[in-house]
């Protein structure tokens, strides 16, 4: 019996065993089924991923935007506001007004001046002040512009008072300008958009070959130049490259080179196209008073502008005009300069010759003068101290300091530097010549 019990038992494994082999086989195929619907599944499910979602520059994701500067700081992490500085509108006004404790101001108050000088700041000029973000909004620095170019930054806080100095980064497009007279030069800048103060830089370059104030309509010019731009903005003319200036039928021309002396500008043929001045006045001399903002006046004992130069010499020492002129007012102010005489040499230049004891004959309004003529003589009239010659020189209608104008001419282009000058100014007259000019529509309108 147990013989026949063990065969029975392993009858049973026998088919047991038999059934698992079947079942192992048969789940193959079906899987094989399975992973290729899954495939097919996946497949199709990554081809409307795409189609349903747009591509994406994964380069856009990681550009970082550029902060926005003002006065060399980022926007962004301040509230800042901007103003124009008003008219007697001192920095401790402002600043008072704006949350600014009087020991910060006393330390920016005594700054070194050797960065900026606060006396120096003008009405109208731009500012700004930044704030912190959070809800105290306390004052973190001030900002002034002097010119477009140059900024100064105060830092008001009171462990680190100190002022910077920044540069707004100017760019430089090398133009052209052409125009035709119609009633002035001035306005045939602006007719024309270009730059109003090319004309004052015409002006003054040709000033001894061109009286401004006489030209006439149908006079025409073309220049080459630099024009400065800061913040896309125009602020001013670089460099004249060269230019021509067509007066009453005449050429004139300039053109920039640069030689062992220095930089000038030249005409065609090589030489300056910049007169000359006498160095001064008189012939004997002692500088006794110099050109200043600030002057105590040695008769009122107060202190004024003095724009001029007082040469010290003796009552009837000879005065000579430093060019040739016309002679625009012969006259005599009591409280002030006596007997004096103003010369117009050109368009630019003017000067003034005050506390004569008398004036050569013939002198007159529109009189004409040469260059070292005998105009006057020295004396103490009007109110002087003594006897001395007080000398004045305007260039456009503003005082100069005489003792800083150039007097002398350039020296003529030299023989060693005439090839390389031929080259520059034959590319430069060729450039000129391919510009062309625009007529301006307006109507004629006294100069």
């Amino acid at each position: 019996m147990k013989s026949e019990y063990k065969l029975k038992w392993l009858e049973r494994l026998k088919k047991a065993g038999e059934r698992s082999t079947r079942r192992k086989y048969l789940p193959e195929w079906i899987l094989g089924i399975a992973i290729f619907l899954l495939l097919i599944f996946t497949f199709s499910r990554i081809m409307w991923y795409n189609y349903m979602i747009p591509a994406v520059d994964l380069k856009d994701d990681i550009l970082l935007k550029e902060p926005r500067l003002l006065y060399g700081l980022p926007v962004d992490s301040f509230h800042v506001e901007e103003n124009n500085l008003r008219m007697n509108e001192s920095l401790s006004d402002l600043l008072t007004d704006r949350g600014v404790s009087n020991t910060v101001i006393d330390r920016i108050a005594h700054l070194p001046s050797a960065v900026f000088d606060l006396r120096r700041m003008k009405t109208g000029n731009d500012y700004a002040v930044f704030y912190s973000r959070d809800s105290l909004r306390k004052p973190l620095y001030f900002a002034y512009s002097e010119n477009p170019v140059n900024y100064y930054v105060y830092h008001l806080n009171f462990d680190s008072c100190k002022v910077v100095a920044g540069k707004n980064e100017v760019t430089t497009e090398r133009k052209t300008a052409s125009g035709v007279i119609s009633s002035s030069l001035w306005n045939s800048m602006k007719e024309n958009n270009f730059d109003p103060m090319l004309a004052m830089q015409l002006s003054e370059l040709f000033a001894w070959k061109i009286d401004f104030f006489a030209i006439q309509k149908g006079d025409h010019f073309k220049v080459i130049y630099d024009q400065d731009y800061v913040k896309g903005e125009r602020i001013g003319i670089g460099r004249i490259h060269a230019a021509v200036f067509n007066s009453s039928g005449q050429d004139f021309f300039a053109i920039h080179f640069e030689q062992e002396d220095g930089q000038s500008y030249f005409d065609e043929k090589g030489k300056s196209v910049r007169g000359e001045f006498l160095k001064a006045p008189l012939k004997m001399f002692r500088i006794s008073s110099r050109f200043s903002a600030a002057r105590m006046h040695p008769v009122l004992r107060i202190v004024r502008p003095h724009f001029g130069v007082d040469y010290a010499a003796p009552t009837g020492t000879p005065i000579y005009s430093i060019g040739d002129g016309v002679v625009q007012t012969r006259a005599y102010q009591p409280g002030g300069g006596g007997n004096f005489i103003k010369i117009r040499h050109n368009s630019v230049y003017s000067t003034t010759y005050m506390h004569l004891s008398k004036f050569e004959k013939g002198i007159q309004p529109g009189s004409r003068v040469r260059q070292g003529q005998v105009i006057g003589y020295v004396g103490a009239t009007g109110l002087a101290s003594g006897p001395h010659l007080d000398f004045r020189v305007f260039m456009n209608g503003f005082p100069v300091d005489p003792l800083k104008m150039k007097s002398e001419p350039a020296n003529p282009v030299t023989q060693s530097n005439m090839a390389n000058f031929q080259s520059i100014k034959d590319r430069l007259l060729k450039e000129l010549k391919s510009t062309k000019s625009k007529v301006s529509s307006s109507s004629p309108q006294p100069a």
